[in-house]
């Protein structure tokens, strides 16, 4: 299996959208936009829950940013529970439900469901995060309350939500012929840039010769970027989803220690003595020169075109410069932010490690991004299967 660059910017390599409508066509936007709404919610719930550990302190389980992180999983896992049995209602009256909106049906317990892909990966999420919602309130029974990020329920709700965030880029990559699925995409993935890393908290407390959480940001913010590339097919996508990205992260950065405080003003709670002009805690560990990073990935993918370099290395070699350019802007955006400067031989173990680090990513993107499409139910998947020049060897 090989991969190129499925990037296309003339009308005629774009992909027909001259299907018939069905009812499950004008279904598809809402749940996908219902899903997608909901894992918003759990990010900005996990925002402010981060943010109120570092103004306020220590919380109960029944908190407002609790309930908002919750909420926002119970939306997505009970929008795609619907749209799970909506395709298994569909395929017991007798209809083809290959092209049901979500991805490709898949069987579940033998036949006796027919999931769409993405809506059985979202779904799967927000039911492992209920079951680890109910062992974090037995940890807070055992406890009382909660003051770090990495306890055992903790890691769990965040991976589980994140099995929720991968499924709703599923969802809309599977609709990427149609304007909504292409937006979707777009929206969809700077959210998991922001949430995945987080889990690379579990490493923390292992002797490791790298931060578990700057590897995490890294290999995740340049793996994403180039998959939404790969995935639409357009030459600004990256810039595109950069671009989204900084916007979630000014928004963030307003609002969650806006609701921290709030909150703590409403239920008679201190504010913390030292807390002095820190900057959020989320939000000002996103990523903040990925606009560079994928101007540069968009300048290597145009120079791949244009030399003719091999589909099968020019991810890598995407992933190599954003990679390196992520890597080495963290230290700098730390320095910003008001923490110390790195040093010279710090900034260069952290660009190599960026480099090698954006390889990987970069291969892991083409092959996902291969998968992705595999799995589409668009009429005409992408654009490689109308021309043979966009993807060879396949």
């Amino acid at each position: 299996m090989s991969t190129a660059l499925p990037v296309t910017g003339s009308r005629a390599s774009q992909p027909s959208l001259a299907v018939k409508v069905s009812r499950n066509d004008r279904t598809g936007p809402v749940a996908a936009n219902t899903v997608l709404a909901g894992t918003m919610m759990s990010l900005f719930g996990i925002s402010w829950d981060i943010q109120w550990h570092v103004d306020v302190g220590p919380d109960t389980f029944f908190t407002l940013s609790h309930l908002m992180l919750y909420s926002g999983s119970a939306i997505a896992g009970l929008t795609s529970l619907a749209m799970v049995l909506i395709a298994t209602a569909d395929q017991r009256a007798g209809q083809s439900v290959d092209r049901f909106p979500g991805g490709k049906p898949v069987r579940v317990l033998g036949g006796v469901f027919r999931a769409p892909l993405g809506y059985l990966i979202t779904g799967t999420g927000a039911a492992l995060f209920l079951l680890f919602g109910l062992l974090d309130l037995w940890w807070h029974s055992l406890y009382g309350f909660d003051a770090v990020l990495d306890s055992p329920p903790h890691i769990g709700l965040f991976l589980s939500i994140s099995f929720s965030m991968v499924g709703s880029v599923i969802v809309f990559a599977a609709a990427r012929d149609t304007r909504w699925g292409r937006a979707g995409v777009i929206l969809s993935i700077p959210v998991l840039i922001v949430f995945s890393p987080i889990t690379t908290n579990a490493f923390g407390a292992l002797p490791l010769p790298v931060d578990p959480y700057l590897l995490g940001t890294i290999l995740f913010s340049t793996l994403l970027l180039i998959l939404g590339t790969l995935t639409i097919g357009r030459p600004t996508t990256a810039l595109t989803i950069a671009a989204i990205l900084g916007a979630l992260q000014l928004v963030l950065w307003w609002f969650s220690p806006w609701a921290a405080r709030v909150y703590a003003d409403a239920t008679g709670l201190p504010l913390r003595d030292n807390l002095g002009d820190d900057p959020p805690g989320l939000p000002s560990a996103i990523p903040a020169f990925m606009l560079v990073a994928a101007a540069v990935g968009t300048a290597l993918m145009w120079l791949s075109r244009r030399r003719g370099w091999s589909g099968r290395i020019a991810p890598q070699i995407m992933g190599a410069g954003g990679g390196a350019v992520i890597g080495l802007s963290l230290p700098i955006q730390n320095a910003l932010f008001g923490g110390s400067g790195p040093t010279s031989a710090e900034l260069l173990e952290i660009t190599a490690t960026g480099l090698v680090t954006g390889v990987l990513a970069g291969y892991l993107a083409a092959r996902l991004a291969v998968l992705l499409r595999d799995h589409s139910t668009a009429s005409v998947t992408n654009a490689s299967v109308t021309n043979p020049s966009v993807t060879k060897g396949r």
